[in-house]
């Protein structure tokens, strides 16, 4: 039996990159290039047209950076994942792509099968961000002032809190339910309790968010 390949749209301002990448995925076989853009203003109305699983996208663009078009696709279509291929790792830039809504986070000078593995992550339902925005998250946690992260796990309750770093390992709705023991519509509705209560939009949110307050 085939496996259906998930479709990727390609946005970033320098045509070498979209060649790149299109090449690679080519060679590799695994994803369908469905569009590609070097203008971010007309980003929307293609994928749009192209419905793709997936959206690579650059961050320093013009008249529209990566971190608006990301919002905007996080707005009016919910179900698509984003990657972010850039050459920005400071703390400041992945913060902002995290809290639009990215599923992952890679550098430009990454590998070829780096990019292969985000992408086959991201198509899976799981974050992935490269070690050294990984690392570049956790010195900026390590050199935070941890301002009354009592009162911010507050806001949790305990069942809430387990169900949270459930979240974190990547368990699913179901999976939660069935080692809590309680319905998934219940899991459901804690999840957005815990979404809403902590002000995050995206799992990778709430997992900085975690990580900040020391839940995991």
């Amino acid at each position: 039996m085939s496996i259906e390949r998930k479709k990727v749209f390609i946005v970033d301002d320098h045509q070498i990159m979209i060649d790149g990448i299109k090449s690679l995925l080519k060679i590799k076989n695994q994803f369908d290039v469905v569009g590609s853009t070097m203008n971010p203003l007309e980003a929307l109305e293609l994928i749009e047209k192209t419905s793709p699983d997936i959206v690579i996208t650059d961050i320093n663009m013009e008249p529209l950076s990566g971190i608006e078009l990301s919002k905007k696709i996080k707005k009016q279509f919910p179900a698509i994942k984003i990657l972010a291929l850039t050459m920005f790792s400071d703390k400041t830039t992945i913060n902002e792509m995290i809290d639009a809504g990215v599923e992952g986070y890679i550098l430009k000078n990454t590998g070829t099968d780096e990019l292969q593995l985000a992408l086959q992550k991201i198509a899976d339902g799981h974050l992935f961000f490269s070690n050294e925005v990984t690392q570049e998250l956790i010195n900026t946690i390590k050199n935070k002032t941890n301002i009354s992260s009592t009162e911010e796990e507050a806001k949790l309750t305990p069942r809430e809190i387990e169900i949270t770093k459930l979240i974190a390992d990547e368990y699913t709705n179901e999976k939660i339910g069935e080692k809590l023991f309680i319905s998934e519509r219940t899991v459901e509705t804690h999840r957005k309790n815990i979404f809403r209560k902590t002000n995050t939009k995206s799992v990778a949110g709430l997992i900085k968010y975690a990580i900040n307050n020391k839940i995991v």
